[in-house]
């Protein structure tokens, strides 16, 4: 039998990167939790539904922040600027600090500050689609992930926090240039050198912003953040935008890539109500399929104890696909989220496990841009589908190249 070690090594292979599932389902086979050793950055790799929602929602259990980094040689990189924004942040924070920034977005951040965008979203979706009808027109095709799928994400957390749109071309390849260095798979001495020009770069753009902001505040995130009654400096404020609008950007990127190749590919999901088909196109392509986290203490997951201070793979995309949390879980199926609909057979309707996806993981760290990510991929696909009933793909789309982040680089579609 092939050692977890040895999978995991596939895993993070091209093939891995073309079709990750078959290694996640080699990886159960040695449990919901595999213990690796030997010279892998991964002390244990989390597959089980059960053990990875266990783990997330585990006060023990942290995301690796400073302290993780220095006990692992990490602390000659201390004072870089991607690494020290990103550790400054409540996506990389354990504690007071995580609590004391996340209670701050929290207050600003809401269902309900959601609901008011959906009118400006439902109009950046339709000056998208005119471009897109634009470029079809004069080109014959166009790339829905260049013209549509990597723009309207930036556009609405842009609108959302106040950035100005016409900045946004300015934007938008900085923070791409720090999501790069994000994958797991990717830090290369070129890779932190561009993340850490873009990082100083829009960190003085964020000081320069919230400077106006405290002076004439606007109706956006940034003001009601400046005007709220907190503890959080300016510099842990910049962090902490930085790292919202890259996660509310890229993983809704990736939503909208792999909800359109899946919608392209069969056509009879066209009919499928939006949310429940957004819910599964989350579960079946979760577009951050990895995160990382450590123990100050032995622990035990599943009956596997875990040494402290050594890194967890936790494996979002893995979980998503747990037999013992979703009845066939290799099939993609929307009906398992929407028990009620009316295309639904009785036979569908009673393989309906109930529980939900870990896409935007769980617990402490959960995602706080998830009801805008959801918001945007069920108001533009119906929108798309109305509006070019006729769209299919033009050749083969390219994947992403990370092993992070599920997705699509190009994705050429016709009429």
């Amino acid at each position: 039998m092939t050692t977890a070690a040895q999978v995991l090594q596939g895993l993070f292979s091209a093939e891995g990167l073309e079709d990750p599932y078959r290694y996640y389902t080699e990886l159960r086979r040695h449990g919901p939790v595999s213990l690796i050793g030997g010279t892998s950055p991964y002390a244990a790799v989390v597959t089980g539904y059960d053990a990875v929602n266990q783990v997330l929602r585990d006060p023990r259990i942290r995301v690796t922040d400073d302290a993780f980094s220095d006990s692992h040689g990490g602390s000659a990189w201390r004072g870089h600027p991607v690494l020290a924004a990103l550790n400054n942040s409540m996506m990389y924070s354990n504690g007071d600090q995580h609590t004391r920034a996340r209670k701050l977005f929290q207050q600003v951040f809401t269902p309900r500050r959601v609901q008011e965008l959906e009118p400006a979203m439902t109009g950046q979706i339709e000056a998208l689609m005119d471009g897109l009808a634009a470029r079809l027109a004069t080109d014959g095709e166009v790339d829905f992930m260049a013209e549509f799928a990597y723009l309207l994400p930036s556009s609405v957390v842009a609108a959302l926090l106040g950035i100005p749109a016409e900045d946004l071309e300015w934007f938008r390849p900085r923070v791409q240039r720090i999501n790069e260095f994000l994958d797991v798979t990717g830090k290369t001495a070129e890779v932190l050198a561009r993340a850490g020009e873009a990082t100083v770069e829009l960190s003085e753009y964020y000081h320069r912003l919230i400077a106006v902001r405290r002076a004439e505040p606007a109706d956006d995130l940034i003001s009601r953040l400046v005007a709220a009654d907190h503890e959080v400096s300016d510099e842990e404020l910049v962090c902490n935008l930085l790292v919202l609008f890259n996660a509310s950007f890229v993983t809704t990127i990736h939503l909208l890539g792999n909800g359109m190749s899946l919608l392209l590919d069969r056509p009879e999901l066209r009919s499928c109500p939006a949310e429940p088909f957004v819910e599964e196109v989350l579960r079946y392509e979760a577009p951050v399929q990895f995160v990382a986290r450590y123990a100050d203490d032995v622990i035990e997951v599943a009956g596997v104890t875990v040494p402290p201070k050594e890194v967890l793979l936790i494996v979002l995309g893995a979980a998503n696909r747990d037999p013992a949390s979703f009845a066939d879980p290799e099939r993609f199926d929307p009906c398992r989220f929407a028990p009620d609909s009316r295309t639904c057979t009785a036979e569908r309707r009673a393989a309906s496990v109930g529980a939900r996806p870990l896409s935007f993981g769980a617990g402490p760290h959960y995602c706080l841009g998830a009801s805008l990510a959801r918001a945007e991929a069920r108001l533009a696909f119906p929108l798309l589908l109305q509006r070019f009933p006729g769209l299919r793909k033009a050749r083969p789309a390219v994947r992403y190249p990370q092993q992070f982040l599920r997705g699509y680089e190009s994705m050429p579609v016709e009429v």
